[in-house]
């Protein structure tokens, strides 16, 4: 591992570290510590989608044209302003604005971080440079959790302006240690692709070429219901659920959430051998089916006729199961999508993907939310038929595949091109 590399690792830690800071203390905040009643404080948390939404598609663009290290500095300082706004804010403009900024902010960096993890390593190192973001990035938001749990007292403001304050310096210090990262010269030779010349065309171009790669869109549509049956129902309709259906306390949602953060913690590199080796398709099939028996077991905790402390294992284990399938994609997704990036087109298309995640996880608790609290049956037969829907969608994205983006290690697999606005920018930016 680089030295780059091992810098972007510590950005994505600390990134995570600074979200899971605030976000989970963020409706206490706003709705009783400065008083502005539950409304106010479910805007806040909608306006961090909403934001996403809006900024996403111009990230990519932006990381096509500008580099992803320029793009990454910029929202890590909106961001930092943003934090530090919230935790002086007092009105309900103020706080919906300060929540837009910090929401745009950390929206823009996951697109950012990806595109430099991609200019940083090679097709054979993609994957595990993948999976160990993401066991960072859980590491980090649990650790930010726990640490911000300790500092927040709901009886006084200062503790929550300490906790912004904080977040907006880990932000701050992101930027010194993103800014030492010198990003690998483009080989020389290397040619600019179609995908390349397409980019620095019109917005509307690059878009229709994206949308034109079969491929990537069928991706785009698995990882939609990806998101939406898991990510999309941790905090909403799978909680919900729990807590009418199957009797669980507020605890044993804290442990389920714990354990799943266990899970991919102690088995991502354990799964990353076996992921390595096999054909992504299938590996992404699998996880349908892994998270269809969890929503089997969930059924259990909730529908079947077994003890408190038998229901509180079941849903428990749900979570657990869910953390697998998880350690399972990250280094899977993830590289995929940048295989299939033309040459220079790798943060248009990192961007783009993440347009997608954000609008799975507003849509999700939304839908979930309701049915998990009231259509207990429902919702399980629902989300256990959109796991199975996984299973069909990734045998039917293998066929579109090509041998090497489907398992890399098959043949000499094409390095792809860096994430920025052809070799003229990538040379500029080292």
């Amino acid at each position: 591992m680089g030295a780059a590399m091992r810098r972007i690792h510590v950005g994505n830690a600390l990134g995570a570290f600074g979200l899971g800071f605030t976000v989970p203390y963020l409706y206490v905040y706003v709705a009783q510590v400065r008083d502005l009643g539950a409304t106010t404080a479910g805007l806040v948390l909608a306006i961090f989608a909403v934001a996403a939404l809006v900024v996403l598609p111009f990230a990519g663009r932006a990381i096509v044209r500008r580099g992803p290290l320029p793009v990454l500095l910029a929202a890590l300082v909106t961001a930092a302003v943003g934090s530090m706004s919230l935790g002086l804010a007092a009105g309900a403009t103020s706080v919906l604005l300060s929540a837009a900024a910090l929401g745009a902010g950390q929206a823009v960096m996951q697109p950012a971080l990806a595109t430099m993890i991609v200019d940083c390593s090679g097709a054979e190192t993609r994957s595990r440079a993948f999976a160990t973001q993401f066991f960072l990035q859980n590491l980090g938001l649990g650790v930010g959790g726990l640490i911000g749990g300790h500092l927040v007292d709901p009886s006084r403001a200062g503790s929550f302006t300490l906790l912004f304050s904080i977040q907006a310096a880990m932000f701050l210090l992101l930027v010194a240690v993103m800014a030492t990262v010198r990003m690998p010269r483009a080989a020389k030779g290397t040619e600019v692709s179609a995908g390349a010349a397409g980019a620095t065309g019109s917005a509307k171009e690059s878009w229709k070429q994206l949308l034109g790669n079969r491929a990537m869109v069928q991706l785009s549509v698995l990882g939609f219901v990806l998101f939406f049956a898991c990510y999309g129902q941790f905090e909403s309709g799978l909680s919900a659920y729990g807590v009418e259906a199957a009797g669980i306390s507020t605890s044993a949602l804290g442990t389920a959430l714990a354990a799943n953060t266990a899970v991919i913690v102690v088995a991502q590199f354990v799964v990353l051998r076996f992921v390595e080796r096999r054909r992504r398709s299938r590996v992404i099939a699998a996880v349908g089916l892994i998270w269809a028996v969890a929503w089997g077991v969930a059924g259990v905790a909730g529908l079947g006729q077994v003890s408190q402390t038998m229901a509180t294992a079941a849903f428990v284990s749900t979570y657990a199961l869910f953390g697998l399938g998880e350690a399972m994609l990250s280094p899977t997704v993830a590289p995929l999508v940048a295989d299939l990036a033309p040459g220079g087109m790798a943060g248009q298309y990192n961007s783009a993907f993440a347009l997608v995640k954000q609008l799975a996880l507003a849509v999700g608790p939304a839908v979930g939310g309701p049915m998990g609290a009231s259509w207990h049956a429902a919702y399980v037969v629902v989300f256990l038929l959109f796991s199975l829907g996984i299973v069909g969608l990734a045998v039917r994205l293998g066929r579109v595949l090509t041998g090497v983006q489907d398992l890399p290690g098959s043949g000499k697999s094409r390095v792809v091109a860096r994430g920025g606005a052809g070799v003229e920018s990538a040379v500029a930016r080292a």
